[in-house]
């Protein structure tokens, strides 16, 4: 059997905003976008396009309740630094019960998803792949 996540979803009040948001965020592209959903993808000709799963965000009518079910982890270079310009773009972190001695920043967009940057992988752990 052959199978590929094509998208990951997320429910929004604003499609059209979250999507802007997080191609600021991500450095992706808006490939589609309408008042009930729209879609982000890996920056044209990056390794990641045509592999990555795409993001979508659909129109809901409720708010946010509760934590994710599921959520993104992102691995960036410099995760101070990311933490940084993320909370500049509108994001906070947030408590979902994670402990003081974790290795990640809980952080929320606006309209309260969660998300976690993660810390840098080590000059050996980068060697392995």
């Amino acid at each position: 059997m052959t199978i590929r996540i094509q998208a990951i979803s997320f429910d929004a009040h604003d499609p059209r905003a979250q999507a802007r948001w997080w191609a600021e965020a991500l450095g992706w592209r808006i490939t589609d976008e309408d008042d009930d959903e729209s879609v982000l993808e890996p920056p044209e000709g990056s390794p990641e396009d045509g592999v990555a799963a795409d993001i979508l965000f659909c129109a809901v009518p409720e708010d946010k309740a509760v934590k994710n079910r599921i959520h993104l982890d992102l691995r960036p270079d410099d995760q101070a630094a990311e933490v940084a310009r993320y909370e500049a773009l509108g994001a906070r972190r947030v408590d979902v019960g994670q402990s003081n001695d974790v290795t990640w920043v809980v952080m929320a967009d606006p309209e309260g998803n969660e998300f976690c940057l993660l810390r840098a992988l080590t000059v050996e752990e980068l060697a392995e792949d």
